[in-house]
């Protein structure tokens, strides 16, 4: 039996998902849309009545979170310890500074004098051990504004995909703009999967193929959410210890994982970390390709090489 797919858009990224089994489509998208409904209520900066805006509005006073609020939380700290910072909630703060306040389409609309010079004042984040998560309870320093994105969009494909396999009992992908995660018995062969630096390109564009069949698939990238502040260009991957985009000899990292969670916290981490990025993730045993600034491509971990299909389980 073939594998059905759907597209759509929200949060301003391409969302895609897959099952093995045409006449379970319908059910997993009603499964894909109400996790996606719930994180956005949860965790979407850019809406002023979730969770997470209104956190950041009374930062300094306890918070009392959903369960998919500090589920989420949790992981986001989970994932800053894991990767000695480099992946940081309290990064919200230095992405409004940078102009990243806002849906991306409506930051590339403005209108700066690519001649203005912009005085842009960053500095270190104040750091995700300074955030208390107890019973529920949320507790942020005052000033302090949170970020989920590099946790959030990640673990709605995972729980969407666990969701989705269990209402359908098939095989499900969800790609939520390419933090990808799957569910159930895969298709023969596995997931084929085109690996590219911009997650809208198409099959004749630059890329490899890659087939997974358990776990998660994350690309990180300076290339694709980048926009003009005057005459600086930026992106939106901070460096937590320097509060500005990251400066960074990798320009596209992609990692498998358990879950896509960690393959997103992995590949985020290592475009931060820079040089001895690849022998970190090696040490984690996380299969990697990482692109450098000129092109070149290293793969660790397994990871195949060459623009081959290869298999990661």
């Amino acid at each position: 039996m073939m594998n059905a797919a759907v597209s759509f858009r929200v949060w301003g990224t391409t969302v895609t998902l897959l099952v093995t089994d045409p006449d379970r489509l319908e059910l997993a998208r009603r499964a894909l849309d109400a996790e996606i409904d719930a994180m956005g209520e949860a965790c979407d900066r850019f809406r002023p009545d979730s969770e997470l805006s209104r956190l950041n509005t009374r930062s300094g006073r306890p918070f009392a979170a959903s369960p998919l609020f500090a589920e989420t939380l949790g992981h986001a700290l989970r994932v800053a310890a894991a990767t000695d910072g480099a992946v940081d909630p309290t990064v919200g703060g230095a992405l409004n500074a940078a102009g990243y306040d806002r849906d991306m389409a409506e930051v590339r609309r403005r209108r700066w004098a690519v001649s203005q010079r912009v005085r842009l004042t960053v500095r270190p984040v104040a750091g995700w051990r300074t955030v208390r998560l107890a019973d529920g309870v949320v507790r942020t320093p005052p000033g302090v504004v949170i970020d989920l994105g590099a946790t959030a969009k990640a673990h709605a494909a995972d729980r969407a995909a666990a969701r989705a396999a269990a209402a359908t009992g098939c095989g499900v992908l969800v790609s939520l703009g390419g933090d990808i995660a799957v569910g159930g018995p895969p298709p023969a062969g596995g997931w084929r999967i085109r690996i590219a630096e911009d997650h809208r390109a198409g099959t004749d564009d630059p890329g490899q193929d890659v087939t997974i069949t358990a776990g998660g698939l994350a690309t990180s990238s300076v290339t694709v959410r980048r926009w003009r502040l005057g005459d600086r260009l930026l992106h939106h991957i901070i460096d937590p210890a320097t509060g500005a985009s990251t400066d960074s000899c990798w320009r596209t990292v992609s990692v498998a994982a358990a879950t896509c969670v960690d393959a997103n916290a992995a590949a985020t981490a290592a475009l931060v970390k820079g040089r001895g990025a690849d022998a970190w993730l090696a040490r984690h045993g996380l299969p990697a390709r990482l692109i450098e600034v000129d092109g070149a491509a290293a793969t660790v971990a397994g990871w195949p090489v060459g623009d081959v299909t290869g298999t990661m389980s």
